[in-house]
């Protein structure tokens, strides 16, 4: 048989000590399916005396993992610690310099370097692979590179925070408010240390632009992304959206348009029957529509150290098969920059709002949607709460820029008690 293929590993958290279970208890499974067996020779972690409840007696150690990146005895760098600079950054540049692909679950890394680093692993005769990086164990990358490779993508979207969708779930299913499933979520450990990287959407984002780039054949434009978190969603939204056959979600949605490449990340309705509706819990799903293949639908684990090292090992395997492919699915000089484009592409919304209990109050707004072009397909207007009358309009198709202009002609009626909320209904 071959020459192992030999691991440096960077990063002994959840998801690394998966890689190395893996690796330890499937070692005769995986050299039959790589067609030479696969070893870890050194590790690289914060603190060399932590019980992690794997074995590493058999690794060498580096404290560097800049060092580990460089070494010898390492053929494939596999960087899980995080972060996307100082170390991480660092270590991958070193493994890349010294002719080493990499494996990375670092998708803030590869949102805000990717075409630098691929430009790099690419001049090297390397590559990059971060399958981990987007949807946990959704083979989502190998998918767009691979097996869909021969079709135009018309469109990806999807769910990919675990840990919104969990909340916004736990809210319906128990009618908790937002601020109290959020501190639910802290407990059990869902949130990042800045929490903000789930709930206002940048986690999701910066996996929605590396699919965005593999899709379309772009340079990551991150930045471009338009982005907005789910901390204003409050229980009166799902339940009266609910009551309108809709569910809300932080859904993801890149294509290409005529205007250019539309990147969005916010909070939608989908209807409760679709695909997306029914996804529960922490689970992500990933859609791609493309032109000879129509709509596939990718479901399941986003994130937990079981499925985030299955990916990493799949990425490891093909790199031991010698499957080697550019890093975004076409040769980095030839990512195109893209021409951020917001969305104006018509869509029914979802307008909630309170109003001052007084005659005419419901008319002037109506009067305002017209005036903005903007038709009410349907209305609900709910008991009165402390003076206020609770009022939910779903409209027919509008352009988001229509939507604004009528929400801004509001605040000019006197009749709002409390600022509206607006959320785009999607077409799935």
């Amino acid at each position: 048989m071959p020459a192992p293929l030999r691991i440096g590993l960077a990063g002994l958290g959840t998801v690394g000590v998966g890689v190395i279970k893996i690796v330890q208890q499937h070692a005769d499974m995986i050299a039959m399916r790589a067609g030479r067996p696969i070893t870890i020779t050194a590790v690289s972690a914060r603190d060399a005396t932590r019980d992690r409840g794997v074995d590493l007696s058999g690794f060498a150690w580096e404290s560097d993992p800049v060092a580990l990146a460089r070494r010898d005895d390492v053929d494939v760098f596999v960087e899980v610690m995080g972060g996307h600079e100082g170390a991480a950054k660092d270590a991958t540049e070193a493994a890349l310099a010294t002719g080493k692909d990499v494996v990375t679950a670092n998708k803030a890394l590869l949102a805000h370097y990717g075409q630098a680093l691929a430009d790099s692993a690419e001049a090297a005769g390397r590559t990059i692979r971060f399958e981990a990086a987007v949807a946990g164990g959704i083979p989502i990358i190998k998918a767009l590179t691979e097996g869909l490779a021969g079709n135009a993508i018309r469109r990806v979207m999807g769910v990919m925070n675990g840990t919104c969708n969990y909340i916004l779930t736990r809210m319906e299913d128990t009618g908790l408010p937002y601020d109290v499933v959020f501190e639910e979520a802290r407990a059990l450990g869902y949130l990042e240390a800045d929490p903000n990287l789930d709930v206002g959407g940048i986690d999701a984002s910066h996996k929605l632009s590396l699919l965005a780039s593999i899709a379309f054949g772009t340079q990551v434009s991150f930045d471009a992304v338009e982005m907005e978190g789910i901390g204003a969603v409050s229980i009166d939204d799902i339940r009266r959206a609910g009551d309108m056959g809709y569910r809300i979600k932080l859904l993801g949605v890149a294509q290409m348009t005529g205007r250019g490449l539309e990147q969005r990340m916010t909070p939608c309705l989908v209807p409760c029957d679709s695909p997306l509706g029914q996804l529960s819990g922490g689970t992500n799903m990933v859609v791609v529509e493309g032109d000879a293949v129509g709509q596939i639908v990718l479901r399941g684990a986003g994130a937990g150290q079981g499925p985030t090292a299955s990916a990493v090992m799949g990425d490891v395997i093909d790199l031991a098969r010698g499957i080697r492919t550019p890093t975004f699915g076409v040769p980095a000089a030839h990512l195109t920059v893209p021409v951020a484009a917001h969305s104006a592409a018509p869509a029914a919304w979802y307008l909630r709002m309170r109003l001052v209990d007084k005659p005419g109050a419901l008319a002037k707004i109506a009067t305002k949607l017209g005036e903005a072009g903007v038709s009410i397909n349907r209305m609900r207007q709910y008991g009165q709460s402390d003076g206020d009358a609770p009022v939910l309009i779903v409209t027919h198709k509008a352009t988001r820029d229509d939507i604004q202009t009528a929400l801004s002609s509001f605040k000019t009626t006197g009749v709002l008690a409390a600022e509206p909320v607006a959320l785009r209904i999607e077409d799935v």
